[in-house]
């Protein structure tokens, strides 16, 4: 089985703007909570668990400009200090063109890179600060969980994989937390809440509360014309409206205009990141040109974005991801090395090392690359591959363990995790994969079923059949064993026990036991 591991545009998410002005006269950040089933300190340990592989699935850190990042953290600090709650709030800026934001509960805010390029002053960047504050400050993350909105196991689409195939899902275990904490949408009066108070927090940070509505007024304009980017991203669940304009406006009168806009401070301190934007541009145009396929647009287009910023680990990964479109895994793990130089500790290119050597036969050397893959964001086929390790160490438990982390992935790689745990662990424990039970005929004649849960076939299903007394609940009786040819994946077949009964409650009586089971071949 060849494997890959594609790069496309990672998913967008949005947790973001709110959409009209809240009628609660309580504020939401400051007011009791009588039944918290998500105590504060489980929601700091939630955030702080999640925060990593949340930022890890969307591109990683934007690491090439740590001033940046400080100078993001500071104007969050601003908004933080005049906050209604105290939280250990960190601010990180993420590797995405996709212009977006989002907050995790316990005060974990990120902001895309794509993002900062669309603001144009420092109280634009604290109107979209403030607001996702708000949505950690007011628990509205920790609440959605509370309603059991994100603890269903429900797997998120994160689009890792090449358009078009069967690479979805991959991500796994528990960093599916949070991805859901971060993509779960937020009620009205939530987003209601978030633009109120983060109005007001603009103003005693010394912002002039203005931009919250400006901005508003300039995202309607986008909206309108469909720009692209904006879709995926912080438009995607919540379109600015004019109603929204309204409301901020409305706002606006009750705190007052009047503070710091900060324009030139903000293009000073994005300076180093505009002046990259076209390599970014060209990065994510050859992304696109590798899923369609047009491996020479895709080089061309990747060798214009070294040239503007030689340092970005991404474009030596996606020419990696190129090599390995064309079977090339000695060059691509050569690319894979020079990203990992760069950035250590993204993802990524980790675990496209560890396929490439898998791929190789160089099974050992994959491992540790598969590993540390695992450690920063797990996915279904860093399970999966050391899943067939494991295995082939004769380390049938880590194997299982492994293959069953993978199977909760919705892919392909998931379904080949499933049939090879299958196929491990159903010999030695027949009963977790097959369901068995007595059923009786129109007239009166007991057969012992079962029911194939697995995706694969499987045949000879050994039964036994006893039968407990009514009065005392002890076995009375049992059967020899009794011998179930092939069964479907998902289907059931029989056996005739060969007695009668007379009624329903009688068939009660008798247990269905499976001793054992094995494959189709």
């Amino acid at each position: 089985m060849t494997h890959t591991f594609s790069r496309s545009s990672y998913f967008a998410i949005l947790v973001g703007l709110s959409l009209t002005l809240s009628t609660c006269g309580v504020n939401p950040v400051t007011k009791k909570h009588e039944l918290q089933l998500v105590s504060e300190s489980q929601e700091i340990a939630i955030g702080t668990q999640n925060y990593s592989p949340a930022r890890q699935s969307q591109g990683g850190d934007y690491v090439l400009d740590p001033e940046l990042t400080a100078y993001v953290q500071s104007v969050g600090d601003k908004l933080a200090a005049v906050s209604d709650r105290k939280l250990p709030y960190e601010y990180k800026v993420i590797n995405d063109s996709v212009p977006n934001a989002w907050a995790m509960p316990g005060g974990k805010i990120a902001f895309n890179r794509g993002l900062l390029y669309e603001l144009n002053s420092e109280a634009e960047l604290a109107a979209v600060m403030g607001h996702e504050m708000v949505h950690a400050a007011a628990r509205h993350g920790a609440k959605g969980m509370e309603r059991g909105i994100l603890l269903q196991g429900a797997m998120i689409a994160v689009g890792i994989g090449a358009q078009n195939s069967d690479y979805a899902n991959l991500i796994v275990g528990g960093a599916q937390t949070g991805i859901q904490l971060i993509s779960s949408k937020y009620g009205r009066d939530a987003e209601s809440e978030s633009d109120l108070y983060g109005m007001q927090y603009m103003k005693k940070a010394g912002y002039d509360p203005t931009a919250a509505v400006t901005l508003q007024e300039t995202f309607v304009r986008l909206s309108e014309g469909k720009k692209s980017n904006f879709i995926e991203g912080l438009f995607a669940s919540h379109p600015p409206s004019p109603e929204r304009v309204a409301a901020n406006k409305a706002t606006l009168a009750q705190v007052g205009a009047g503070g710091d806009w900060g324009k030139e401070v903000y293009a000073q301190k994005t300076a180093k990141l505009r002046a990259t934007q076209g390599a970014y541009k060209a990065y994510d145009e050859a992304i696109k040109a590798l899923n369609e396929k047009n491996i020479d647009k895709a080089k061309t287009l990747v060798d214009q974005a070294i040239k503007i910023e030689p340092r970005e680990a991404h474009f030596q990964e996606l020419l990696g991801d190129i090599a390995m479109t064309q079977k090339k895994n000695q060059e691509a793990l050569a690319y894979y090395d020079k990203a990992i130089k760069m950035q250590p500790d993204y993802f990524k290119p980790h675990i496209q090392s560890g396929i490439a050597l898998f791929n190789m036969g160089k099974k050992a050397e994959a491992e540790p690359y598969l590993k540390r893959a695992n450690e920063l964001l797990p996915t279904a086929p860093g399970h999966a591959l050391l899943g067939q390790l494991a295995e082939e160490r004769g380390d049938i438990n880590g194997a299982l363990q492994h293959y069953q982390v993978a199977a909760s992935s919705n892919s392909d790689i998931g379904k080949d995790a499933i049939a090879r745990a299958v196929r491990l662990d159903l010999p030695r424990n027949p009963a977790k994969y097959i369901q068995a039970g007595a059923q009786a005929d129109s007239a009166g004649n007991l057969y012992a079923v079962v029911q194939n849960s697995t995706p694969t076939a499987i045949d000879r299903v050994l039964v036994r059949v006893i039968k407990y007394d009514a009065k005392t609940g002890r076995v009375v009786a049992q059967s020899g064993l009794l011998t179930i040819g092939g069964v479907a994946a998902g289907k059931r077949n029989q056996v005739a026990v060969g007695v009668r009964v007379s009624s329903a409650k009688e068939v009660g009586l008798y247990k269905v036991v499976v001793e054992s089971a094995q494959l189709a071949q």
